[in-house]
């Protein structure tokens, strides 16, 4: 790899993969990181087609110290841009009101959804500099009371915490980037395709202004006048 790279959870798949793929066509270095390997080896082609470089980690972010190998493994000096795009939702998330959720589910949500993010963050921490920039994805689910999203509504809300309070305590801007409804395996294919909104995570990353981004929330509205 070479000094500086950017880091991508979850990029086994829908919205990850479908960034990685936009950010590589400027050539860039990438350290992806899911659980499944096979999907991993696919995004890391679609990144390498496109004009960039990739090691492939399969890792849990629910466990911090597969985060700290990855990236000493990477052996990367700076990461430019981290995305923690990791996230899952319950068997019963989208169908069921959030008293009737599992605790064995909540559980499991909030570990991926929240303290995967934490923990990814944390460990990125010694890699980032001031440019360096954290884009933690959400959705209206984590502000707007939606009936039926259970766990993931919740975790969601907590990782916007989580990005307002790390913007406050780190140099590196962090920022929390709203696409609106995607079409994934977490939406049950509902919302827009990943690629068309893959490109406002470029905006956000290396075009919106600090003092927009930095712990506050971009949406598609912000990206929208932005690039008119």
């Amino acid at each position: 790899m070479s000094e500086s790279a950017i880091l991508i959870t979850g990029a086994s798949g829908g919205l990850g993969t479908a960034i990685a793929a936009e950010l590589a066509t400027s050539s860039r270095e990438f350290v992806l990181a899911a659980r499944s390997t096979g999907a991993l080896e696919e995004t890391k082609s679609i990144v390498e087609e496109n004009g960039a470089t990739a090691t492939i980690h399969s890792i849990d972010v629910q466990n911090e110290d597969e985060i700290t190998a990855m990236l000493e493994e990477a052996s990367v000096d700076t990461l430019d841009l981290v995305i923690p795009a990791a996230a899952i939702t319950s068997p019963t998330s989208g169908n069921v009101p959030l008293p009737d959720e599992s605790y064995n589910d909540f559980q499991t949500v909030w570990r991926t959804n929240v303290y995967g993010v934490f923990a990814t963050v944390k460990e990125s921490l010694p890699y980032l500099s001031e440019s360096s920039r954290v884009l933690v994805p959400s959705g209206t689910v984590a502000r707007k009371p939606t009936e039926g999203v259970g766990a993931y509504g919740v975790s969601k809300a907590a990782a916007e915490g989580l990005a307002r309070n790390f913007s406050a305590d780190i140099s590196a801007t962090v920022g929390i980037v709203d696409p609106g409804l995607v079409a994934t395996e977490i939406t049950g294919g509902k919302g827009r395709d990943p690629e068309d909104v893959a490109a406002m995570f470029e905006w956000a990353a290396f075009e919106c202004e600090t003092e927009t981004l930095d712990g506050s929330i971009v949406g598609l509205r912000e990206w929208k006048q932005a690039i008119r």
